[in-house]
């Protein structure tokens, strides 16, 4: 993409003026490389994102933005319910509350070394992955309601997880003001037996060795060091969360033009908030967000459960779970040191990240801010990074979600074999697991964005901290 389209505002931060229908201007942060790596695209769908009614401040995106579904992946905007704003199925995606979470093992790499094949075959044949893949675990009528109300908590009750857990799981595992009954039945029943179960994509269960330690005092504080072995699990709300996102776009589509709504484009159908549509949407995806934290919290009661068999040393506490792909109601200062707004915050492909002394992250954390976890392209690497106060200036306290791709899957398809993927990353130490070669070659490591330069862009422009860089040993990938 060509530098000329913005205007510069610093080494980190590129303005799209205000043109056109445009309510806002649009801005994206990265370094000069990563934007003229981006496709066009992205500048084309920030600057629609910026005609939406009610939005406020600017429409952005992170430095790992893409071309999305409506929204740039890595694309961040508020609208404010009292100026006519509006809630978009498109900004917030399809797997509704995709996020990564971090567990601690008390572990060295030696000790992984030590049983690594038989690790990875465990973990590989207890965590369901694949599309389509499915559980043990069979929710009825009743018990899906349960879990799209209650979310982690909802597990945690039911023997998968800790409490321990849900202090550490934003919304304290449980997002509430959730209406399963907005939830249709076809949703419900492509998930009826997905729940512990990774799915496909760029979904992945990693272990993990910390390579590298950015901010000593802050990592000390999330209980990191160098050579720590960690896990992390990357998926979201399955069959469940894709459908409610294809219902309710349709719907919406549909609707914007009795609400005076004039799409720039399609795929960016949206309802005001306070319409039947932007209600009823806003119900069904905070369920949706449940299913995923419910979904994140069972896996990870699976692969405790396989340490334990393997390495029964292991101690594996929850360091934190994030979100990626949703829309929350906050509280913003727009205007400085001006009174906080009520917003409806879109984080599509972006990460929360509240920064010290918010009071909506666990005490834990309010000295040094929420862990930002960043996910790698499978045998590269993964970051684990802390929110700022200056993010709450830049873009509402969000940050980038991983490294962002950088070409197609039927690309990335042309270009590399399964097999030959696996063989490279076994020659470095990695072990790969996966029932689908052509999963792993879409999402070979060199289709990716390189995920140092796009976190070296996150810190630089402020959005997060650099605290620690972490390594696969391991990766289960649906």
């Amino acid at each position: 993409m060509e530098l000329d389209l913005f205007t510069r505002r610093s080494d980190y931060e590129w303005e799209i003026p205000q043109h056109g229908a445009m309510r806002v201007p649009a801005l994206i942060y990265a370094n000069a490389a990563l934007i003229q790596d981006m496709d066009r695209k992205v500048y084309e769908q920030a600057v629609n994102v910026a005609t939406l009614p009610g939005i406020v401040k600017a429409s952005y995106a992170m430095p790992d933005a893409h071309w999305g579904y409506g929204f740039p992946i890595g694309g961040v905007a508020a609208f404010d319910p009292d100026a006519g704003g509006v809630i978009s199925a498109g900004g917030v995606g399809f797997d509704i509350s995709c996020g990564v979470r971090c567990l601690h093992t008390g572990l060295k790499r030696a000790d992984i070394v030590k049983v690594q094949k038989e690790l990875a075959g465990m973990l590989y044949h207890r965590v369901p992955a694949g599309v389509g893949s499915t559980g043990q675990i069979h929710l009825g009528e009743r018990e899906m309601d349960a879990m799209l109300a209650g979310g982690a908590k909802w597990a945690v009750q039911r023997g998968w997880g800790l409490e321990a857990d849900l202090e550490r799981t934003e919304e304290d595992g449980q997002m509430k003001h959730a209406r399963p009954g907005k939830v249709s039945p076809q949703a419900k029943k492509r998930q009826r037996d997905e729940m512990g179960t990774l799915g496909s994509g760029n979904h992945y269960l990693e272990v993990q060795e910390v390579t590298q330690v950015f901010d000593a005092k802050i990592a000390a504080a999330f209980g990191l060091q160098l050579g720590d072995i960690v896990v992390m699990i990357h998926c979201g709300s399955r069959g469940l969360g894709h459908q409610i996102g294809t219902e309710f776009l349709k719907k919406m589509a549909v609707t914007a033009g009795a609400h005076g709504i004039a799409l720039p484009d399609r795929e960016l159908a949206c309802a005001p908030i306070d319409s039947e549509v932007g209600q009823d949407y806003l119900g069904a995806m905070r369920a949706a967000i449940n299913c995923a934290l419910a979904n994140r919290q069972i896996l990870t009661h699976l692969l405790r459960g396989v340490f334990h068999d393997i390495l029964p040393q292991a101690e594996m506490p929850l360091l934190y779970d994030v979100s990626h792909n949703t829309c929350k109601l906050e509280e913003h200062r727009v205007d400085g040191n001006g009174a906080t707004r009520k917003l409806y915050v879109h984080r599509k492909g972006a990460t929360r990240a509240f920064g010290p002394g918010h009071p909506d992250i666990p005490l834990v954390f309010r000295e040094t801010g929420q862990p930002v976890l960043i996910g790698g392209s499978m045998g590269t690497g993964s970051y684990v990074l802390a929110g700022t106060k200056e993010s709450e200036g830049l873009a509402f306290s969000s940050a980038c979600h991983g490294a962002g791709r950088a070409m197609s899957r039927h690309q990335a398809l042309k270009t590399w074999q399964g097999r030959q993927v696996v063989d490279e990353l076994a020659a470095r130490g990695i072990l790969i697991r996966s029932p689908s070669m052509r999963g792993i070659a879409e999402e070979a490591p060199e289709a990716y964005k390189d995920v140092s330069a796009v976190v070296d862009a996150a810190d630089a422009a402020g959005l997060a901290r650099k605290v620690a860089r972490v390594e696969p040993l391991v990766c289960i990938k649906g």
